[in-house]
């Protein structure tokens, strides 16, 4: 199936995924310029009338920048939106997204009919992040757009299911829009996932050690300092299975090798409900992906780099094709 206009026209395939507390207005807006998706959660927008504020300011400014510069416009961006209970925001923001008719509206922790048919009324798409084949099924039933397979590896909310196990079983039966997540960090893996079936990579933890991202400066640098085993995977923090940094468990005083089951009944996504130490401001988020960050730089030259790496692959790709067929 094609891909809707304007997310055909991406400088690379990528969607940047969102980060509570990380994403904002500045991160977006670069990802956007650079020419990938940019997004945000809704939730990082705090009181609640401040969501409308950024997305006025991301609205204008991307238009701004379009009108400047016709022959490299911006990309599309998302807005996140958590649609589980504990969210007692959702039906404001979702007001506040059609007022601004978001392009892209990302949905996790549950998948509302009415919601995705409101979306694609004002001419956006709904890409529904899953942790397996059973909840693509449903996602798609209720009328999302695409899906995002979160496999194994991936930073926050992950699933445990190898990428290829979850593409090989979606693309099934599934021929509309996907976006791979699972410590994608470097444009050989951008090519990876769409060698697997998907449209897009999704990647989050290589944004953290951005310029432009909301994270202190010990958060950018653990980033840039760690590497997969550093990773731990635990349901403490917001009684969901996440992965996070093991360098801040610690800080916050536990052992990162024997935490407790979190209780899914104190889910609060915006702070963190287990413990006193909180998901995503003090236990930091990341991927296992991050060892293919090496410094803290701009948006612009992180895109730069996963464009050279990327085509990089393609040609070594290509050579290998090559000398397969001769």
């Amino acid at each position: 199936m094609p891909l809707p206009a304007p997310f055909d026209r991406l400088r690379l395939p990528v969607i940047g995924s969102p980060l509570f507390i990380v994403s904002g207005p500045e991160l977006v807006i670069a990802q956007c310029k650079a020419g990938i998706v940019g997004s945000f959660p809704s939730l990082n927008a705090r009181p609640s009338g401040v969501f409308d504020e950024w997305l006025h300011q991301i609205t204008e400014e991307l238009a701004a920048h379009n009108r400047d510069n016709p022959d490299r416009p911006a990309a599309p961006f998302a807005v996140n939106q958590i649609v589980h209970k504990s969210n007692n925001r959702l039906e404001e923001d979702m007001a506040v997204c059609e007022k601004w008719q978001v392009p892209m509206v990302i949905t996790s922790l549950g998948a509302r009919e009415d919601l995705n048919l409101a979306v694609r009324g004002w001419g956006g798409i709904v890409m529904h992040d899953v942790i397996n084949d059973r909840f693509a099924r449903k996602a798609i039933e209720k009328g999302a757009s695409g899906l995002i397979p979160v496999a194994a590896g991936a930073g926050g909310h992950a699933g445990v299911l190898s990428p290829f196990a979850m593409m090989q079983e979606i693309r099934a039966w599934f021929d509309g829009p996907v976006a791979l997540s699972g410590s994608i960090a470097c444009g050989h893996s951008v090519l990876a996932a769409q060698a697997m079936g998907a449209d897009f990579a999704y990647i989050g933890s290589a944004w953290i050690a951005t310029k432009e991202a909301n994270a202190q400066q010990g958060y950018k640098d653990a980033i840039v300092e760690g590497q997969a085993s550093d990773i731990v995977y635990s349901s403490l923090f917001t009684g969901v299975h996440g992965n996070y940094l093991r360098p801040s468990i610690v800080a916050a005083g536990m052992d990162p090798d024997n935490l407790p089951e979190g209780d899914v009944t104190a889910m609060n996504f915006g702070s963190g409900g287990n413990t006193e130490a909180k998901a995503w401001k003090d236990i930091w988020g990341s991927g296992q992906g991050i060892g293919a960050v090496k410094a803290v730089e701009s948006v612009a030259d992180r895109v730069d780099r996963l464009e050279a790496e990327y085509n990089t692959a393609r040609t070594e790709l290509a050579a290998k094709a090559g000398m397969a067929l001769a």
